[in-house]
């Protein structure tokens, strides 16, 4: 079925018209499927810190898709898988985790998917579980002689997600090469215990995706699918979710409202309407009403992005204030008190130099990023350039308007 053939299933024709559909193992079979009745499927989550990030978004926004077209989402949390690492699109291995680590990254995740998804015990409500639960139990010569025998090393190694490491002469370790077998069981065991139908993930995971379903098919005898994405990059070609301060969280203590709302609203002009697709639920008319607007006016298509995605993940009330304190900063040249506020106390804001109150504000993520940032003329306190990035800060009175070129702003206050 090519890009252009029009799918019967509901789930299908508004993931196609989207824009999220970059493969798909059998898409007749499975837009049969998803024209009779409910699909169950799923998307895992690592938990390799203690927020997911933008990056993570359009993968959430599939189950949500999901789940508005009438299927049940299960939210796979990686409990298990985190304990290995997933080597796609690594130079090196991830630093292990505990179990405790693991088990409190998955606690501080948890909240963003209510955000997203209606959660119960319904046909169509959403579940999540936790692949520890299983994949811990197994003993290392049974895994190998239930499912080693059904993967050959021929193969795996033909793999984009292997075979890119190889070729860049970085090693992999045996530890990391057991992960595609590991995201395998993990599909079979939710076939076998819910029902579950098909696989959804970014294109990197397609060869991890394919094991799964061809594992179902073999052992069980049973179809199962699976689905991915295009893998997300700017008009401009940066990664989605990147910038230079790091990666762009989805928990509001480690990405305030407002800042993630000024990361939708410096969205570029060319991304705009395909953004307005991905991250919102947006009628698809009222996008292309926005996409098309001339010139400057595309501005207000942005502000109208940034209030429906923040909307979606911080709630109405956070997106209203987030975008007021943004005008007032922005448009009316004032200060703003729901603008991200930092306190530090009189005296250690005396002692700190500039490059350290531009880590405190987290403008930076280094002394050395902070630096190459204050090169650039990116940091400016009550709109002054700073030049010496080890000089002390000086600011006069109990407050100052904190910027870091025209998406940043801190409110910082003494006492």
């Amino acid at each position: 079925m090519s890009a252009e053939t029009p799918f019967k299933s509901e789930f299908l024709r508004t993931m196609q018209d989207r824009g999220y559909i970059h493969q798909i193992t059998h898409p007749v079979e499975l837009d049969e499927a998803a024209s009779k009745g409910v699909i169950t499927a799923y998307i895992g989550f690592d938990a390799t810190a203690s927020s997911l990030h933008v990056g993570h978004l359009i993968q959430i926004m599939m189950l949500r898709r999901l789940q508005q077209a009438g299927h049940k989402p299960i939210v796979l949390m990686g409990g298990g898988t985190t304990k290995v690492g997933d080597p796609t699109d690594k130079d090196g291995q991830r630093p292990l985790l505990t179990h405790e680590q693991i088990q409190g990254n998955i606690a501080t995740i948890k909240g963003t998917f209510e955000r997203f998804l209606t959660f119960g015990d319904g046909p169509s409500d959403a579940v999540m579980l936790d692949n520890d639960a299983w994949l811990s139990n197994y003993g290392y010569v049974q895994f190998l002689r239930d499912f080693g025998v059904h993967f050959t090393v021929n193969r795996m190694l033909a793999f984009d997600s292997v075979k890119a490491r190889l070729e860049r002469e970085q090693p992999m370790t045996f530890l990391e090469f057991n992960y595609m077998l590991m995201q395998s069981v993990d599909f079979l065991e939710l076939e076998r215990s819910h029902g579950c139908l098909l696989q959804m993930g970014g294109s990197d995971q397609w060869g991890n995706i394919v094991n799964g379903v061809e594992l179902i098919r073999r052992v069980d005898q049973k179809s199962a699918f699976g689905l991915t994405t295009p893998l997300l990059s700017t008009a401009s070609g940066q990664k989605m979710g990147k910038t230079v301060g790091g990666a762009v969280w989805l928990n509001a203590d480690m990405r305030s409202p407002y800042d993630y709302w000024q990361f939708w609203r410096n969205t570029e002009d060319a991304d705009v309407g395909r953004f307005m697709r991905l991250f919102t639920d947006l009628p698809l008319d009222e996008i292309a009403r926005q996409e098309a607007l001339p010139g400057a006016q595309i501005n207000e298509a942005k502000k109208l992005l940034a209030n429906a995605a923040t909307t979606l993940l911080h709630g109405e009330d956070a997106a209203r204030t987030a975008a007021e304190a943004a005008s007032a900063a922005f448009e009316q040249g004032r200060l703003s008190a729901d603008m991200p506020t930092l306190e530090i106390a009189a005296g250690d804001l005396a002692a700190m130099s500039n490059t350290a109150l531009m880590i405190a504000a987290g403008f930076a993520t280094s002394n050395g990023d902070a630096r190459r940032q204050i090169a650039g003329g990116a940091f400016r306190i009550n709109g002054v350039k700073v030049a010496d990035a080890n000089a002390p800060v000086t600011i006069d009175g109990a407050e100052a308007e904190l910027r870091k070129g025209n998406a940043r702003m801190r409110l910082v206050v003494t006492g």
